[in-house]
């Protein structure tokens, strides 16, 4: 099977976030790449489902809290970009401040 660069890339995303949800799931708490990743899953598994760039700014806000990470993986992310294939298009998603 041939992958295309973007698709091996959304393929390591993926088991990232899996791999950070089985980590939580442990009690565990996430570092920086774990968050990333994890936050932006959800954002790219939203765009699939329908939502709209508004929902998921707002819902990539709610993924994690500040117990959920390591001490200071909340500072180094003031924001996270994504790019989202939606119904309509592939758009930019941008979630400011994406941990409480």
């Amino acid at each position: 099977m041939e992958l295309l660069p973007r698709e091996k890339d959304k393929l390591m995303l993926f088991t990232a976030a899996l791999l950070a949800e089985r980590r939580l799931a442990r009690g565990l708490k996430l570092n920086y790449p774990e968050a990333v990743a994890l936050v932006s899953m959800a954002i790219i598994e939203g765009a699939r489902d329908g939502k709209t760039v508004a929902e998921l700014m707002s819902e990539g806000k709610q993924v994690l809290s500040s117990d959920q990470v390591m001490e200071g993986v909340a500072e180094l992310m003031p924001e996270v970009q994504v790019e989202a294939t939606f119904p309509d298009g592939t758009k930019l998603v941008t979630v400011q401040n994406p941990i409480n």
